[in-house]
Order: structure tokens, then sequence, then C-alpha cells
């Protein structure tokens, strides 16, 4: 059986180099000495259901691997551009369970111990409440207009972008809201602006720590560019040919980008 191990401190991930590829590390044994309290948890994927001599293994670390030989720590929002996409998948749900478990050690209702009771569901010992995983979900959306005979698309940096690059508005869906209604408040709320034309593009896990992210298109109806500056650096319309930096190509934002270039 192939074990594939998803090794995790602090949000960074455990990776195999091979020359130029970086990949999780596989093999019977963990690719690192682990601690008797270093718990071990075989997580059934629905690839493991397809093909059961598959095995993906997580493991939360103490601390970070340094000076191991053909081993490294990244931060696992970065190994989003060097893992293949089924890896990156395997080691965004198993950081997320991991949050997950740390988070959910005592029951919200009467404080006893909780329990795992399936791989994805934890029951109190005390009153028996049962709790799985949340996500957290957000909406990141497109938005393009026609001015002056020029196609544009409205691009921002945020403030907690660590690169240099412009990307979508986007935001987190609040309480009794609708995907569509969170895509109209976040851009009235970021740029001042006003949209029409909402439409489902695509969805992306986002596990920093446990989000969805829900892509959408949109079309500019009126109004001008006043940035949420608590949100927003800069932002602004930009046509093909004069495009910022923008995000890494396995991002839904990149995607949706890509998407209006090809239009």
């Amino acid at each position: 059986m192939k074990t594939i191990w998803a090794c995790l401190c602090a949000g960074d991930i455990l990776l195999k180099r091979e020359g130029d590829t970086l990949s999780l590390p596989v093999g019977e044994d963990a690719p690192v000495s682990l601690q008797p309290w270093n718990v071990v948890t075989s997580l059934m994927t629905a690839e493991a259901e397809e093909s059961p001599s598959k095995c993906l293994k997580v493991v939360r670390l103490d601390r970070p691997v340094v000076d191991a030989e053909g081993l490294e720590m990244m931060p696992l929002r970065a190994s989003f551009d060097v893992l293949d996409e089924e890896s990156y998948a395997l080691a965004g749900k198993a950081a997320e369970l991991i949050y997950w478990d740390q988070n959910t050690k005592y029951c919200g209702c009467c404080g006893a111990p909780m329990k795992l009771h399936t791989e994805i569901s934890k029951r109190c010992t005390n009153c028996g409440k049962e709790v799985w995983p949340q996500l957290a979900t957000a909406i990141i959306v497109r938005v393009t207009r026609t001015h002056q005979q020029k196609d544009e698309i409205l691009l921002v940096h945020a403030n907690n972008f660590r690169r240099p690059y412009y990307g979508l508005v986007a935001g987190f869906v609040e309480t009794s809201e609708s995907l569509e209604e969170a895509v109209r408040r976040e851009v009235r709320e970021e740029t001042g602006l006003e949209i029409k034309d909402i439409c489902y593009f695509g969805s992306q896990p986002w596990p920093y720590p446990c989000g969805l992210m829900v892509g959408f298109t949109a079309t500019y109806v009126s109004g001008d560019i006043h940035l949420q500056r608590s949100e927003l650096s800069s932002g602004g319309w930009f046509t093909r040919d004069n495009l910022p930096a923008i995000p890494g190509k396995s991002s839904i934002a990149r995607r949706l980008i890509d998407d209006w270039l090809k239009c």
C-alpha cells in the first residue's frame, strides 16, 4: 500500500525534494522521527475509496523540521504553487482537520472533553453533542466593464497580500446572506461600485484555515471607485494590455482572470 504523509507544524507542510520537484513524502514509515504523543491519523479520501492501495496519514509535528536531507518545510499556502493539484488537496484537507481537532477539544455546551467519533466528527463524552468540521464560506468576484470601447477588469491590492500583485474583490459570506448578496455587498463596501449579471464561475477549497472560496463574474453598473482602506491599499480598472502582477495560476482568482483574458 502506498502511504502518503501530511506532516504539518504551525501552518507549514513537510515536503520531500527530489531535484527541482517537491512532493508529499511517501513511505510506510513517517518521514521524520515522531514522539509517542504525536497522534497519527489515517484519513480516508475520495481518492482512497476509489484506490484502496493508497492511504493518507496526517500528523501534527511539535516543531519544524530543519537540516533533514531531502526534506524541507514550506508554508501551506506557498505549497499551492509547487504541489500538483491532488497533493495540494490532500495537504489542505489534512491542515483543516488538524485545525479543527485543535479547536474542538472541549464541548461548547457542557465543557466536557470531546472524543473522535468518526474520521470527521467528534462526540462529547458527557452530553453526547456531535460536531463536524465547519467551513467559512467566502466569495470572490471578477467585475468587468466596457469603457471607451475597451474591455476592463477591476483589480485590487488587499492589505493582507504578501506579494505586490493585484487580485479580485473577495470577502466572507455573512449570516443569513445568500452568495449573490455577499457578492453585491463586498463590491459595494470595498469599492463603492454597483454591479449586475452575477453568475457562478467555480469554487476552490481554501484551507487558511478552513475556507471555501466561491467564484463569480459580474458586470459593472455604476459608481466611482472609493476603496475601503481598512481592506484595500489600491485598486482600479485595467485593460488586457496593461495588467499589473496577478495571482499564481493555481488560484481561482487567476482562473477568473485568465478566463477573461481569453474572451
